[in-house]
């Protein structure tokens, strides 16, 4: 695609940090851990899937003692950086949930809802103020073999009893929720997603925390997990922590487990942030719904409406470099942020002459199965929940539950799941996973440029499982 300089002179003033964490509200961190400290239960990690941890702990339990360690400051990764679209899926759609759990689909739906559903709920119980939008969501065709596919997948769905409240959107339809020359049709979902602001509801979530007891530590990275009596320790750069049972919620970064290392890897992507739209611009879209967006190549866009009228642009390229590593130097991709500027004006042209305000990047972590998995260590004393692959807004709650019922010995609806039970295949070390999934991308790419046709590559990967899937 031939990049023209009005596109790429929209990136002009676009600073290279995170639109969301750009807030003069941003609340001071915490002081970190010094000396020796002891507790029932320790969450390690101040991303969503810790602190909804920490926070369902001291729920289900108010007496409990419960100490959280984060490495920086709370949010400060994924969890502060992403789109903001939160979601009631478990299994990253639900054409992956049927292939992967045909038996158990209908109670993981269920189970995804209601997680939503709690969501909402602590959103209003805890007062956590994130902007919290139950918008729903379209999924778009913009190529003709795109709207074949969800065309056929939308039938099938109804065939097997799901997607009931998911509504078929022809191209009239489509465009008159949000108008763009490019939608051929698509897949409303009108109560599966919400939108929020994802740094808001981290820096809430920390605040519920506090309030509820939970000590929280902030610039305190963890440095080694090993038993110590009854239970386990923690050793930090200035202090140490004796816990009763452990909660890793690391994601991307480095697990304390070192066995479970294997079965993630980083992969970085970006997204763009507009100035906020004049009245006038907004009416030429429509977008009255404030739907989350989401077109339906395997190189896929995301894009939303923030609550004052700016648009979240994202996707497209995602990035994993040899050897999985993870550096802030990575974060900002300027020739990403051109490519998705031009896609952008493509989907958009009536927006010509709109500005970007921030154009970032950074690392989540994905599994071979796409939708996260989970475990315990030290005969029960360590739980662990990771893979959630851009689903951790929402998913990451539904983890924390998880992890509690694993810490607790129960057998719960959740610990029952074959999906929780069973773990993804890992991923094989270097050379081979750098070639693998750089084949795999270039894949994805030619299948969207010859009509969603999947090569021998992808079919091969399909049968075995491996996600990568559209």
């Amino acid at each position: 695609m031939q990049l023209r300089s009005d596109w790429t002179t929209a990136l002009a003033d676009a600073q290279p940090v995170p639109y969301w964490l750009d807030d003069p509200g941003r609340p001071r961190p915490e002081p970190a851990l010094t000396g020796a400290e002891s507790c029932d239960l320790l969450v390690v990690g101040g991303g969503y899937s810790g602190l909804w941890t920490a926070l369902l702990a001291k729920e289900r339990d108010p007496g409990r003692d419960v100490v959280l360690v984060e490495g920086r400051e709370v949010g400060w990764a994924a969890s502060g950086r992403n789109g903001g679209f939160c979601a009631a899926s478990l299994t990253h759609g639900l054409a992956n949930g049927l292939a992967r759990w045909p038996g158990e689909i209908h109670k993981l739906e269920e189970l995804g809802a209601r997680n939503l559903d709690a969501i909402e709920s602590a959103v209003a119980r805890h007062h956590l103020d994130c902007d919290f939008e139950r918008t729903g969501e379209i999924d778009l065709a913009t190529e003709p073999h795109q709207l074949q596919e969800l065309t056929a997948w939308h039938a099938e769905s109804r065939r097997h009893g799901l997607a009931e409240d998911v509504e078929y959107l022809d191209a009239d339809a489509v465009r008159a929720e949000v108008d763009s020359p490019t939608f051929l049709g698509g897949l409303y979902d009108r109560r599966g997603v919400a939108v929020l602001n994802p740094a808001k509801l981290v820096w809430g979530l920390k605040r519920a925390c506090r309030r509820l007891g939970v000590r929280v530590y902030e610039h305190t990275p963890a440095l080694t997990l090993k038993p110590y009596g009854a239970g386990m320790a923690v050793r930090t750069p200035y202090g140490t922590v004796r816990a009763r049972t452990v909660a890793l919620g690391t994601n991307v970064f480095p697990n304390l487990l070192r066995r479970v290392r294997s079965y993630t890897v980083p992969v970085y992507d970006y997204a763009l942030m507009t100035e906020p739209l004049t009245d006038d611009q907004l009416a030429s879209v429509g977008w009255r719904g404030r739907q989350g967006l989401a077109d339906s190549a395997n190189q896929f866009h995301y894009f939303r409406l923030s609550a004052d009228n700016r648009v979240l642009w994202g996707g497209y390229d995602a990035v994993h470099h040899y050897g999985g590593r993870v550096r802030a130097e990575y974060d900002d991709r300027p020739a990403t942020h051109a490519k998705l500027a031009g896609h952008f004006f493509i989907c958009f042209p009536q927006l010509a002459g709109v500005r970007f305000t921030h154009a970032w990047g950074g690392a989540i972590d994905t599994c071979s199965r796409f939708s996260a998995f989970f475990g315990t260590a030290h005969q029960g004393r360590v739980a662990y929940a990771a893979g959630y692959t851009g689903l951790g807004v929402g998913a990451t709650r539904f983890g924390a539950e998880v992890m509690l019922d694993l810490l607790a010995g129960e057998r719960t609806e959740r610990t029952e799941l074959e999906m929780v039970r069973r773990k993804p295949l890992p991923f094989p070390p270097e050379p081979f996973a750098w070639t693998g999934i750089a084949l795999t991308k270039w894949s994805l790419a030619r299948a969207d440029a010859h009509g969603g046709r999947r090569n021998l590559w992808l079919r091969t990967l399909d049968r075995f499982g491996l996600g990568f899937d559209s």
